[in-house]
């Protein structure tokens, strides 16, 4: 891929005081109350424009896509906004824990020259039609790319990851934490070996998308329109570093009329190997629940399919598929690589075929949530399967690196929330106008 450096717009400290306040996650993250946290946070949090809050007045004139360009305007104008004087590529570094271990994560941010999908670029989810025409709305009126799309390239050299690691011994332009305690730096790579070096290795590397398919297909879309906007804000992150890391995202079921738990037990004897972890008070719940995770595990080590249910009654399930015979009668016109992810054979064998739940009703979105893996995640699931409030919980391993390759490799795409990246790359960071 083509790569260049640039010079970012990015909130002026002198002016806005505290950086960190005007920085938030993507879009695509934010609900109503985190949204209405961040406009607390601060007057200038880049969450004005990126998910403003609509207003019962809205017409095609005067919206809230218009009043994010007008805000983007004015905050240039006021110095809020400030143009760095030199091109650079922008060295990113997140320092993070999960489950007590620690981990740092580089990439780095530069413009790179949007490619059709293809051998160049592949996408690996499925996108939504709702969120491409908010995306679009917002670049056509702003002009300007806010979010950062990350795209994973693989580079055993670590040719960029050096530059990294050397600009961060260097004072960092904005230095912050968030609200999960994972730390934000950015640091400027200017001088020309260090620029050259990370362009010349990214010529001829292929990318897949790991986060952001929407403002990248938005990119695509409005590069037709006006082609100043050829290249596209990016975040690039190397499949060798140790940083990256992939989390699972669980599924719950709900709404189902005449849901059994006997006959979806039934059901999975047919394809699946179970094995039931049985408690009789809270103590043995707690013991019961580790087994399960803890045999998850050690599946995954293996390369092999498994994933936890829970539905109630007393008792957690661990499934491991006796073969993927099954998955050729669903799914025959899908590569191996596909068939072979423990989310598709979660959709295709369970949520779909013993649940009845089909593309229709997921793109709905009434009957599966979605449930990204974090401390707590766990636990919460298991209390609104106990509450009532859900009827079925299926726990996943996270997709391997590897596995999301081969499939983009394949042209095809993943089923929808089938990664979670994480930490998520942050808004507002550095900003593309076009």
């Amino acid at each position: 891929m083509e790569i260049k450096p640039f010079k970012a717009f990015r909130f002026d400290g002198a002016v806005v005081s505290d950086v960190g306040s005007c920085i938030a996650p993507p879009y695509d993250v934010i609900n109503p109350a985190h949204q209405k946290r961040l406009y607390e946070k601060s007057e200038y949090n880049i969450v004005r424009i990126t998910k403003g809050i609509a207003d019962p007045a809205d017409n095609e004139i005067s919206n809230r896509y218009t009043r994010a360009a007008e805000l983007f305007r004015k905050w240039i104008s006021q110095g809020v906004l400030k143009q760095d004087s030199r091109d650079a590529i922008y060295a990113y570094v997140q320092d993070f824990q999960i489950g007590g271990a620690d981990f740092q994560r580089f990439s780095f941010i530069s413009l790179g020259k949007l490619e059709e999908f293809g051998a160049a670029v592949r996408p690996h989810e499925q996108i939504l039609s709702g969120p491409l025409a908010d995306r679009l709305n917002l670049l056509r009126a702003a002009q300007a790319h806010f979010g950062l799309v990350f795209m994973l390239y693989e580079d055993p050299k670590n040719v960029a990851d050096k530059a990294i690691q050397k600009a961060a011994c260097g004072a960092s332009l904005i230095d912050f934490l968030d609200d999960d305690n994972v730390r934000h730096r950015i640091f400027a790579i200017t001088e020309k070996t260090g620029v050259t070096a990370i362009a010349k290795m990214m010529e001829k590397k292929n990318c897949v998308i790991a986060d952001g398919h929407h403002r990248y297909t938005t990119g695509l879309i409005y590069a037709k329109e006006n082609p100043a906007a050829k290249y596209q804000m990016l975040a690039f992150c190397n499949t060798r570093h140790d940083g990256l890391v992939v989390l699972a995202t669980h599924r719950i079921v709900g709404g189902i009329n005449n849901f059994k738990p006997e006959n979806l037990l039934g059901g999975l004897k047919a394809n699946f190997t179970l094995t039931e972890y049985p408690f009789e008070n809270e103590l043995s719940k707690k013991t019961a629940r580790i087994k399960m995770l803890d045999q998850m595990k050690a599946e995954h080590r293996k390369d092999k399919i498994a994933f936890g249910i829970y539905i109630g009654g007393g008792a957690f399930y661990v499934a491991v598929p006796r073969d993927l015979i099954a998955m050729d009668s669903v799914a025959g016109n899908m590569s191996k690589p596909w068939r072979s992810l423990d989310v598709a054979v979660v959709h295709k064998l369970i949520i779909e075929k013993l649940l009845g739940i089909g593309d229709e009703q997921l793109a709905g979105g009434q009957n599966v949530e979605y449930v990204k893996d974090n401390n707590n995640a766990i636990k919460d699931i298991i209390a609104k399967i106990d509450s009532g409030c859900k009827q079925a919980a299926f726990f996943l391993n996270p997709p391997r690196i590897k596995q999301i390759q081969e499939v983009a490799e394949h042209g095809e795409r993943m089923p929808q929330k089938s990664t979670y990246f994480y930490p998520k790359v942050f808004t507002g960071l550095t900003i593309q106008k076009l």
